[in-house]
């Protein structure tokens, strides 16, 4: 979940997804994520003609190997683009929110119309601050593992909200997507080609439907923020490839994460990923941390999240009347993994992971 907070144990600012520059025309942003990143739009340098027509032939050796590539790849780029559409996301019944014990320590943006500020100098946490982050880590590792295991077709998301909500408080946490700027369920469900922050409803899961479930809990005053793209019954080769290149993405960002290193090279790897299969990266949702904007470089001791959205077709959205439901504009499907990681000296260490 893009979710932002400015107290020391809280998450704040935004990597930049592409040193590409991909542009998603809404401008509608969303507190959990703070402002659309900025981009860099691609231009293009013409030459002027002469009035006397030219045929020019260009030529090129290309290998057997070559050629085999070549067309390996343009039969990957058309299973992409050929996938049996779905009928359209529809708007569910919203059941009202969840109680919280009052025993439960709750972060200090509960009952409160005032979103946290971005933080925007490093915090770094010390041998305490990294224990507690890992224990709020491990534990919404574990609540999404479970909230995986429900997802089956005549399943609502809010059965999922339910079960999810349920666990959390049972550990003694507090469900932090719960009254963040009037969201009002406990966890983020986002199906077909809601790109993220779908609110939990009265929808039942279809067979070949794919979803995304956005848990992030608040324990002793660290939040911990995972996600992860599911299958839902049988579901098309072209929507199992979108899901398992997203998660590729993210394993390929990861994998570039260390002291020192530029949070632009994350965005780097993971857009050279996706282009391959001719996937859209979605830029305005990549990720959030603790006290770096981008540009900048990690340090030792950060923690932040990386959580790429890849999508089948655009990567312009729409944002629903409730001012938290993402979809694609164009319809088409999204797949959307996230990790929160620990910078160390040589890498980073995956922190929601069981």
């Amino acid at each position: 979940m893009g979710f932002s907070v400015s107290a020391s144990h809280g998450l704040s600012s935004q990597l930049s997804s592409s040193s590409h520059g991909q542009l998603c025309s809404s401008s509608k942003s969303t507190p959990f994520m703070g402002s659309p990143l900025p981009f860099s739009a691609s231009i293009l340098f013409g030459k002027q003609c002469s009035s006397q027509p030219r045929l020019v032939v260009y030529s090129k050796r290309v290998s057997g190997l070559e050629e085999a590539l070549r067309i390996r790849r343009e039969r990957e780029l058309q299973g992409t683009t050929k996938f049996r559409r779905r009928p359209p996301l529809r708007r569910g019944k919203v059941s009202p929110c969840l109680p919280v014990p009052d025993h439960i320590p709750k972060p200090p943006y509960v009952n409160t119309n005032i979103l946290p500020e971005i933080a925007s100098d490093h915090q770094i946490h010390d041998d305490e601050g990294v224990a507690r982050m890992r224990a709020a880590c491990e534990l919404a590792a574990r609540v999404l593992d479970y909230a995986g295991t429900l997802v089956r077709p005549s399943v609502t998301t809010d059965e999922i909200d339910k079960a999810v909500h349920q666990m959390i408080i049972e550990a003694g946490a507090y469900p932090s997507p719960l009254g963040y700027g009037g969201f009002p369920k406990s966890v983020c469900t986002s199906v077909n080609e809601c790109m993220c922050h779908g609110i939990p409803d009265s929808r039942q899961l279809q067979n070949g439907d794919i979803i995304n479930i956005d848990v992030t809990v608040y324990l002793n005053g660290y939040h911990g923020d995972t996600s992860k793209t599911f299958l839902c019954g049988d579901v098309s080769g072209p929507l199992k490839r979108l899901v398992t290149v997203t998660e590729e993405c993210l394993e390929k960002g990861i994998a570039v994460c260390k002291d020192g290193a530029s949070f632009k090279k994350i965005g780097k790897r993971i857009s050279e990923h996706a282009e391959k299969y001719g996937y859209g990266v979605v830029e305005r949702f990549v990720g959030h941390g603790v006290g770096n904007e981008s540009p900048g470089v990690m340090v030792e001791g950060q923690t932040f999240t990386i959580e790429p959205i890849l999508t089948l077709g655009g990567i312009e959205c729409i944002t629903w009347p409730d001012n938290w439901t993402t979809l694609s504009a164009d319809g088409s499907p999204a797949a959307q993994f996230e990790h929160t990681i620990l910078i160390t000296r040589t890498g980073a260490e995956i922190l929601t992971k069981c």
